[in-house]
Parts: structure tokens; sequence; C-alpha cells
């Protein structure tokens, strides 16, 4: 079975969560099992192994998994992009609109500098609303963003579409149909 393939196999959905209507992706089981995550992580080492980026940057929450030991092999620093109000030193910050409201992202103001290049990792692109908002903040302390990426991309959303469009190089591993 091709890694995809296999990745994909290994997602679990869950209806009606966290509303009705919508087919929740739940990559838990992915880190549950130890052989799946090894192939998940590899899947991210491999494709960055020869880019050399300067850190890699994850999205709150299941961002950080991923994103944390893929920098740990690949032997860079690790940036935590979170939601307002969970660092403990000067930020900058970024909001973003989502369906129904709006959220706020942050990082350390001297989490990345001028030249540095930066993957940004999250779990899933939807509406591309959160990756949209870590790329801005990252580019504003003058890194570039060499690529975003993430396990699974709901292309009915239009998020990948969307990043895409703004310049945003966007590598996931799997699709889903649907929400």
């Amino acid at each position: 079975m091709a890694p995809d393939e296999y990745i994909k196999s290994h997602i679990r959905t869950v209806p009606d969560w966290p509303a009705p209507g919508v087919q929740f992706r739940d990559i838990t089981p992915l880190l549950s099992n130890p052989r799946v995550f090894r192939v998940l992580i590899d899947q991210f080492v491999h494709r960055y192994f020869d880019v050399r980026p300067s850190a890699i940057a994850g999205l709150d929450a299941r961002g950080f998994i991923i994103g944390s030991v893929v920098a740990y092999e690949l032997n860079v620093g690790f940036v935590p992009i979170r939601k307002k109000g969970k660092l403990p030193y000067a930020t900058v910050e970024e909001t973003y609109e989502l369906e129904y409201g709006s959220a706020t992202v942050e990082m350390h103001v001297d989490a990345v500098k001028p030249g540095d290049r930066v993957v940004l990792i999250d779990d899933l692109v939807a509406t591309g609303g959160t990756m949209m908002a870590g790329k801005n903040l990252l580019e504003r302390l003058g890194a570039t963003v060499i690529e975003g990426a993430a396990i699974v991309d709901l292309p009915e959303l239009q998020g990948s579409r969307r990043l895409r469009e703004a310049g945003l190089a966007l590598f996931t591993l799997v699709e889903f149909d649907g929400h």
C-alpha cells in the first residue's frame, strides 16, 4: 500500500462533530500507532530533508505534534504559533475570519528573523484561515514561508485553493471529500 493510502486508512471520520453535518477527520489514530506515526513523519522529513528550512512552524495545536517531531528529525528549530493569550513573552498577532466569527493566533516577536526559511505545518487545511494567518505572522517578522504542509486537505472548503492563490506553495498527504 502506498504511504498516502496507508495514512488515509488510519484517519477516523467522526460524523456530526463538532456540529451536525460535519465529517470530522480525526488524526489521533495516526499518532497512537507507532508504525503509522513513523510513516507519517517520514513523509514530511523526506520532503524537506534537502530543502533545509531554518525552522518548522506549527499551528496550534495538532500542528505542534507533527511540526515538532519533523523539526527534531531535520535538526532545525520549532516555532509554535498559538491561540491568543497562550504565549508568555512579547508577541505579534494575526486575526482571521472563521465561518462564525473570528480567531487570533500569535507568536513571539523573536521566533524567527529576517531571512529565515520556514515550513508551516498543520494537521488539516479546511478554509485556509489559520494557515494564512500563520504565513502572515512569519512574513511580518521577515521570514520566508517556503511551503505550507498538512496531513489532510478538504478541497471542497476551498482553503487549499485560497492559499495557493495567495502565493503559498502547499503540500498535503491526503484529501477527503466533504467537510
